[in-house]
């Protein structure tokens, strides 16, 4: 593995993104529900990733729901041309911020004009269909029905590209017999690395991987390995985690996201720092632990 900057690039659909992009879920209030505690922050970040040249943002319109997507038209639209936008359908929240599956062909296709609306375009670049079948770990079960929805929403012109998000190796492989897949968004980070083989099988294939929850998300990864590490290279845990998933795979694009216009600065850093080999094998020992 060779080391990479932030100005290296991997193909997402018909685009060349950044490998470091930025994820709009945390510009939503608690649990991803609700409005920003500091909504001209919200647009400050939002700005300044995309002028610092982040070309990938990933965002819902179920993160809020309505908010992310309205904050991102606030702050950016009319959008430059190089920037992707992509989103994540598949799911709705309840009045108490509970998350659940919305599946069926009149919620997909809602759903879709609703991203359509709210960011303000007439096609959407990516569109990742989220699946429920259990909201808190990939569960097996055919995702022939929705993804054929979407295969038609994509013939209509309204979705450029399609993704899969919260899945298994097998759902993969069943998707991409029904439609052409140009990402995966999974978690997997330090800790946690059960798609391994299937990144390195999407790499082969030209197909982006997205981790989500490079730190471990609503249950923090607690590491002194990490830590150790991120001390003696003068580096966060967070810029050490994220420098390590792009040294692991060419085509693992990164979104981490961040209410903060330090933390965004020190993300997007995080593309310049050198992991020594000695320290890799330190980090890879990680998941041995857990």
């Amino acid at each position: 593995m060779s080391n990479i900057d932030q100005s290296s690039s991997f193909t997402l659909g018909h685009s060349r993104v950044k490998r470091l992009g930025y994820g709009a879920m945390q510009l939503a209030g608690p649990g991803v529900f609700g409005p920003p505690k500091d909504r001209d922050m919200a647009v400050a970040v939002l700005r300044e990733a995309v002028a610092s040249g982040v070309n990938h943002i990933d965002t819902s319109d179920f993160y809020g729901p309505h908010v992310t997507n309205r904050l991102i038209r606030e702050a950016l639209h009319p959008y430059n041309d190089d920037l992707v936008i992509v989103t994540k359908i598949g799911a709705l929240r309840g009045s108490d911020a509970s998350w659940f599956p919305a599946f069926s062909r009149e919620e997909l296709t809602q759903a879709v004009h609703d991203n359509l609306r709210n960011l303000g375009l007439d096609v959407l670049d990516v569109v990742n269909l989220r699946i429920m079948f259990n909201p808190h770990h990939p569960t097996e079960g055919s995702i022939e029905a929705p993804l054929t929805v979407l295969a038609d929403l994509r013939r209509q012109g309204l979705i450029r590209h399609i993704g899969l998000s919260h899945v298994t190796a097998k759902q993969v492989a069943e998707g991409r017999g029904i439609a052409e897949i140009v990402c995966v968004q999974n978690q997997y980070n330090l800790a946690h690395r059960a798609d391994d083989a299937l990144i390195d099988e999407l790499a082969c294939d030209g197909i982006a991987y997205v981790p989500f929850f490079p730190l471990g998300g609503f249950t923090p990864l607690q590491s002194s390995t990490l830590s150790e590490v991120a001390t003696r290279l003068g580096a966060t845990p967070m810029q050490v985690a994220l420098a390590w998933l792009l040294r692991r795979a060419p085509n693992i694009l990164l979104i981490p996201g961040t209410s903060s216009l330090e933390h965004l600065r020190q993300n997007l850093a995080a593309g310049g720092l050198v992991l020594p080999d000695h320290e890799i094998a330190e980090l890879d020992r990680i998941a041995d632990a857990t």
